[in-house]
């Protein structure tokens, strides 16, 4: 669970790191606000993502590409506690079993609203839905701007990270993981 007074007295630490005055119009009610919305930000601590694919319905013999595309990801490095954000294209090939399509963006966020990196964030999504679904194969790719490329060190403005992860058919089979890409581009 997460604790807002923790997170309250860290902002106020930080605020007087930075030699501000906490108690300066702009920054009297900061540490209120942090605690409030990191919360918001790290709700994927408070469910398992696995939880949303409990919920399964009949393929009815569907057993093609499902693809979710641009599903919105913000999360935060766990190096630096900066912000990171992009999108997932996320598919699976159905076995027997498909989800609610908007239980693919519920995981991918469950597992972006925690502290992370970019390439665990890819494998945790496709491994997840891997497990609960036992489809023919998954694939996922994310496409991410790093504030922590572009506040702090090479100071780069331009670029995203592009990382992937690949289960059964997508990784067995070169033209099946040629058809998802080609199909997201």
């Amino acid at each position: 669970m997460i604790n807002r007074k923790k997170l309250y007295k860290a902002a106020e630490l930080i605020i007087e790191a930075l030699g501000e005055d906490k108690n300066r119009e702009g920054l009297k009610k900061t540490p209120e606000r942090v605690a409030r919305d990191w919360v918001e930000m790290f709700d994927g601590y408070e469910k398992d993502p696995r939880e949303y694919l409990d919920n399964t319905f009949d393929a009815e013999g569907y057993d093609e590409m499902i693809i979710r595309e641009e599903v919105k990801i913000q999360s935060f490095c766990e190096h630096h506690l900066l912000a990171f954000r992009g999108g997932a294209w996320i598919g699976y090939i159905p076995n027997k079993r498909i989800i609610g399509l908007d239980k693919i963006d519920k995981v991918a966020r469950g597992y972006a609203h925690r502290l992370q990196n970019q390439e665990r964030l890819t494998q945790q999504i496709a491994k997840v839905l891997q497990s609960k679904l036992k489809p023919k194969g998954v694939m996922v790719v994310l496409k991410c701007y790093h504030d922590c490329m572009c506040y702090r060190g090479v100071r780069s403005d331009k670029g995203l990270t592009t990382t992937s992860a690949c289960f059964g058919a997508f990784r067995d089979s070169n033209e099946t993981r040629q058809e998802f890409l080609s199909l997201i581009k």
